[in-house]
């Protein structure tokens, strides 16, 4: 028998995104998705609420027409830096439910008995906050490289695709083996999930889309992670 390719067939990781696209969609992502939207603006109201008033209560001037004026300005720089955090937060919210996603996508494409294993609950919340800080980290370098243009675009997707695609496919891995073997399964077909990182990215650079990528992302990277197991590809060698 001959050794199992290396490379990851285009045809296979278009598949997987299409049936992503699908899974998204179904009852299950949709409840997660209403879940964690309604969650996300709910913090992000009491956090423009608080802001505002702390932001106020520091703002004494003796004309009330300027005091209007500093209301209003503080009222716009809220409203622009709560909704640069719409992303990062609806992927911390949308991190609690990973799991059982994960067990959805996984009943669909694996036989009866072989889903994987939910992480610990402490993991799984880290998992989510890495999520979130990589979501948050990346977004702000591609504002301040929006000063440099034609960097600016290219950066931002490539980071998305290499810093997203990895941790997405170590949680989805994560689940059928430990975080050593998860993780140097990640490291051993990098330039694949590089690419199929792509895809993700793809939802974080679109507005409006990009609410949906931790649905999207563990839906995708659950059937990457299966194309990607030594027994699948031992399949592929076979053929």
């Amino acid at each position: 028998m001959r050794a199992a390719p290396r490379d990851l067939p285009m045809t296979f990781m278009f598949d997987a995104a299409l049936a992503a696209l699908r899974e998204i969609i179904s009852p299950p992502f949709r409840t997660v998705l209403f879940k964690s939207l309604g969650m996300t603006f709910l913090l992000l109201a009491l956090a423009w609420v608080g802001l505002d008033k702390l932001a106020l209560s520091y703002i004494a001037v003796d004309y009330p027409w300027l005091q209007i004026a500093l209301a209003y300005a503080t009222g716009l720089g809220l409203f622009i830096f709560l909704a640069f955090l719409i992303g990062p937060i609806s992927v911390l919210v949308a991190g609690l439910f990973l799991d059982d996603l994960a067990d959805v996508v996984e009943a669909d494409i694996y036989p009866p008995g072989e889903r994987g294993q939910p992480l610990p609950v402490s993991q799984a919340i880290m998992m989510g906050v890495k999520f979130a800080v990589i979501s948050s980290g990346v977004n702000f370098l591609a504002l301040l490289l929006l000063l440099v243009p034609g960097i600016n675009a290219v950066a931002f997707l490539f980071a998305n695709a290499y810093l997203l695609g990895r941790e997405y496919f170590v949680f989805a891995a994560t689940r059928f083996r430990s975080v050593e073997e998860a993780t140097e399964l990640r490291r051993r077909y990098a330039p694949q999930l590089f690419l199929a990182g792509l895809f993700i990215a793809a939802f974080v650079a679109t507005p409006g889309l990009n609410v949906l990528t931790p649905l999207f992302g563990v839906a995708f990277m659950s059937r990457i992670h299966k194309m990607l197991s030594p027994a699948r590809r031992a399949g592929w060698a076979e053929r």
